[in-house]
Protein backbone atom coordinates (compact mmCIF):
# COMPACT_ATOMS: atom_id res chain seq x y z
CA UNK A 1 0.00 0.00 0.00
CA UNK A 2 2.56 2.14 1.11
CA UNK A 3 5.26 3.02 -1.65
CA UNK A 4 8.63 4.59 -0.37
CA UNK A 5 10.53 7.40 -2.46
CA UNK A 6 14.06 8.50 -1.62
CA UNK A 7 15.78 11.34 -2.06
CA UNK A 8 19.09 13.20 -1.00
CA UNK A 9 19.11 17.49 -0.04
CA UNK A 10 22.22 18.73 -0.06
CA UNK A 11 22.47 21.30 2.72
CA UNK A 12 25.35 23.69 2.81
CA UNK A 13 27.49 24.88 5.73
CA UNK A 14 28.12 28.85 5.90
CA UNK A 15 32.02 29.57 5.49
CA UNK A 16 32.97 25.74 4.40
CA UNK A 17 32.95 24.10 1.10
CA UNK A 18 31.85 20.67 2.21
CA UNK A 19 28.58 19.81 2.25
CA UNK A 20 26.69 17.54 4.00
CA UNK A 21 23.85 14.74 2.74
CA UNK A 22 20.65 14.22 4.32
CA UNK A 23 18.33 11.66 3.46
CA UNK A 24 14.67 12.63 2.92
CA UNK A 25 12.20 9.36 3.21
CA UNK A 26 8.72 10.33 0.95
CA UNK A 27 5.78 7.77 1.45
CA UNK A 28 3.52 7.49 -0.85
CA UNK A 29 0.36 5.91 -0.22
CA UNK A 30 -1.31 4.78 -3.86
CA UNK A 31 -4.69 5.74 -4.84
CA UNK A 32 -7.68 3.91 -6.58
CA UNK A 33 -9.03 6.78 -8.72
CA UNK A 34 -8.84 4.60 -11.96
CA UNK A 35 -10.73 2.21 -10.11
CA UNK A 36 -12.85 5.20 -8.35
CA UNK A 37 -14.04 6.72 -12.76
CA UNK A 38 -14.64 2.88 -13.31
CA UNK A 39 -17.01 2.58 -10.62
CA UNK A 40 -18.78 5.68 -11.53
CA UNK A 41 -18.96 4.85 -15.27
CA UNK A 42 -20.20 1.08 -14.89
CA UNK A 43 -21.45 0.36 -11.92
CA UNK A 44 -22.75 2.70 -9.24
CA UNK A 45 -22.67 7.13 -9.99
CA UNK A 46 -23.14 8.04 -6.68
CA UNK A 47 -20.87 5.45 -4.73
CA UNK A 48 -18.64 6.03 -7.22
CA UNK A 49 -18.70 9.79 -7.12
CA UNK A 50 -17.84 9.34 -3.19
CA UNK A 51 -14.97 6.97 -4.11
CA UNK A 52 -13.70 9.77 -6.38
CA UNK A 53 -13.78 12.52 -3.92
CA UNK A 54 -12.18 9.97 -1.58
CA UNK A 55 -9.53 9.30 -4.03
CA UNK A 56 -9.28 13.11 -5.11
CA UNK A 57 -8.71 13.36 -0.52
CA UNK A 58 -5.66 10.77 -0.60
CA UNK A 59 -3.52 12.41 -3.58
CA UNK A 60 -4.18 15.98 -1.99
CA UNK A 61 -2.76 13.96 1.48
CA UNK A 62 0.16 13.05 -0.26
CA UNK A 63 0.86 16.00 -1.60
CA UNK A 64 0.98 18.04 1.45
CA UNK A 65 2.83 15.00 3.10
CA UNK A 66 0.26 13.88 5.88
CA UNK A 67 0.69 10.16 5.57
CA UNK A 68 -2.26 9.23 8.36
CA UNK A 69 -4.67 11.18 6.72
CA UNK A 70 -4.18 9.88 3.19
CA UNK A 71 -3.87 6.51 4.25
CA UNK A 72 -7.50 6.92 5.79
CA UNK A 73 -9.14 8.47 2.64
CA UNK A 74 -7.93 5.65 0.70
CA UNK A 75 -9.06 2.97 3.04
CA UNK A 76 -12.46 4.63 2.89
CA UNK A 77 -12.01 4.56 -1.02
CA UNK A 78 -11.16 1.22 -1.17
CA UNK A 79 -14.67 0.08 0.91
CA UNK A 80 -16.28 2.28 -1.38
CA UNK A 81 -14.82 0.90 -4.82
CA UNK A 82 -15.91 -2.39 -2.98
CA UNK A 83 -19.65 -1.81 -2.41
CA UNK A 84 -20.01 0.11 -5.77
CA UNK A 85 -18.62 -3.46 -7.56
CA UNK A 86 -21.01 -5.06 -5.83
CA UNK A 87 -23.94 -2.67 -5.84
CA UNK A 88 -23.33 -2.29 -10.15
CA UNK A 89 -22.60 -5.82 -11.13
CA UNK A 90 -23.23 -8.54 -8.59
CA UNK A 91 -26.60 -7.01 -7.34
CA UNK A 92 -28.14 -7.32 -10.98
CA UNK A 93 -27.38 -10.50 -11.50
CA UNK A 94 -29.60 -10.88 -8.59
CA UNK A 95 -32.23 -9.28 -9.17
CA UNK A 96 -33.07 -10.68 -12.31
CA UNK A 97 -32.37 -14.34 -11.28
CA UNK A 98 -35.17 -13.68 -8.37
CA UNK A 99 -37.25 -12.94 -10.98
CA UNK A 100 -36.65 -15.20 -13.34
CA UNK A 101 -37.17 -17.80 -10.27
CA UNK A 102 -40.24 -16.31 -9.58
CA UNK A 103 -38.86 -14.60 -6.12
CA UNK A 104 -39.57 -11.11 -5.45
Amino acid sequence: MFKVFERFEILFESGSNESQKRKIVNYYILNYLGWSIFNTLCCCLPIGIAAIVCSCRADNANTVGEATAAAEAIRIAKILNIVGLVVGIVLPFIIVALQLTGGA
